[in-house]
């Protein structure tokens, strides 16, 4: 009793500041997959606002036990999440649900499902920051950076088989980010990069030049199978170099979803006015999830735009300062990995939506319609939480003061 006592003490020091954005963007989420259901009064609207609701208010307790709980312990369990994730990653890959040809559900009782990439995403995580804040640790050898890089390719190459290239890609930065935070010097960090950048050239290479180059069409699919593709991928890339290549089939959302932040204006064309999702141009099927954004834009124009990007820079913001404040290594790793999971997220979605990166299925924190999503979001911000309240009282108020004064 003691001890559940001085846990919830704990609540005082939570920074309610990020709290407050989190549940604003929670709640616009809500009222923006209600729109982008509607489409007159007579249809029925699709009931997924009340899950999200569900799944916000499942969310918020995930992030409430996880501020309770000390993050430091987390480094114990590590291991158990990162083996348990691998295991669901397999498993997903003989029992999964396929859905648009892809298998990345498991269906635990009639709808209910989950997505194991997104636990195995944050339990790597868990896991590189357990491994790179060892007290022995040497971040600086070629061994240790190839370990750390061996943890996150093990999960990027089963989910890649799912396949999900968007999910499995965002451990790359991860891991990338963790290790500059953990000390890896610039010469590992730089041919890293360099790697990653002759990776994208190979690519698009594998795309774009074997039809240029008049190789016949089993040629190209030999190409895109040593280069890791799939035919989907193929089309993706090049809706977004060439959008009216094919208009109607793979260019299709990339365009409608242009038109509709386009459309909205500086101030929109008003709440559940939206005529792109409306009259069914920009999907239905995807408006919810991973085109939210583009809804958003749609009837609330720039200003609305604006709003949603300053509050996930609140979010970022307080998580970037939980992790300068945090008194050890492994809760400073522990919110750089979650403040760069949200990063990406939003920047790959929003700029995805905009037509300045490829359509990749990544949706958008705290918004785009999800259970597993919602709740491992929340679970993320939770450990941030747990970490901030543990953090030095002291080095909490100078930040306070120095935040006065500047304003």
């Amino acid at each position: 009793m003691k001890k559940l006592f001085e846990n919830l003490k704990l609540i005082r020091r939570v920074n309610w500041v990020m709290m407050a954005a989190v549940v604003l963007l929670m709640s616009i989420s809500v009222a923006f997959i209600y729109s982008s259901c509607f489409v007159s009064e007579e249809d029925p609207v699709r009931m997924l606002w009340v899950k999200q609701i569900v799944w916000g208010v499942a969310g918020m307790g995930c992030c409430l036990f996880m501020t309770m709980y000390d993050y430091r312990n987390l480094s114990k369990i590590a291991p158990w999440l990162y083996w348990v994730g691998i295991f669901l990653l397999i498993l997903v890959l003989f029992a999964g649900v396929t859905i648009y040809g892809a298998r990345r559900w498991l269906r635990i009782y009639g709808p209910l499902g989950i997505q194991p990439s997104e636990l195995a995403k944050i339990a790597t995580m868990f896991m590189l920051a357990r491994f790179l804040s060892r007290p022995n640790a040497q971040p600086d050898r070629f061994s240790e950076v190839v370990k750390v890089l061996a943890m996150a390719m093990v999960p990027l190459l089963l989910i890649l088989k799912e396949p999900d290239l968007g999910s499995g890609m965002l451990l790359l930065p991860l891991a990338f980010v963790m290790m500059f935070v953990a000390g890896v010097s610039f010469k590992f960090l730089g041919s890293l990069a360099g790697a990653g950048i002759l990776a994208v050239l190979i690519i698009l290479g594998a795309v774009m030049l074997p039809e240029r180059l008049g190789i016949g069409e089993e040629g190209q699919v030999r190409i895109l199978k040593m280069a890791g593709l799939k035919e989907y991928h193929k089309l993706r890339i090049e809706a977004f170099f060439q959008p009216g290549k094919d208009p109607l089939g793979s260019g299709w959302s990339k365009m409608q979803s242009e038109i509709a932040v386009g459309s909205g204006g500086p101030w929109g064309k008003g709440f559940n006015k939206g005529t792109q999702k409306r009259l069914g141009f920009l999907p239905r099927s995807v408006a919810p999830t991973d085109f939210i954004y583009s809804v958003v834009a749609e009837e609330k124009g720039f200003m609305g735009s604006v709003v949603i990007l300053f509050l996930y820079g609140v979010v970022i913001t307080c998580g970037i300062q939980a992790a300068i404040i945090a008194e050890d290594l492994f809760g400073r790793l522990l919110c750089t990995g979650v403040v760069t999971l949200i990063f990406c997220h939003v920047f790959i979605n929003m700029a995805m939506t905009i037509g300045l990166l490829p359509i990749t299925g990544i949706p958008l924190p705290l918004m785009s319609y999800g259970g597993s999503f919602m709740i491992i979001t929340m679970f993320g911000l939770g450990v941030i939480q747990s970490v901030h309240v543990r953090s030095c009282p002291m080095v909490q108020r100078f930040l306070y003061d120095q935040s006065v004064i500047l304003s």
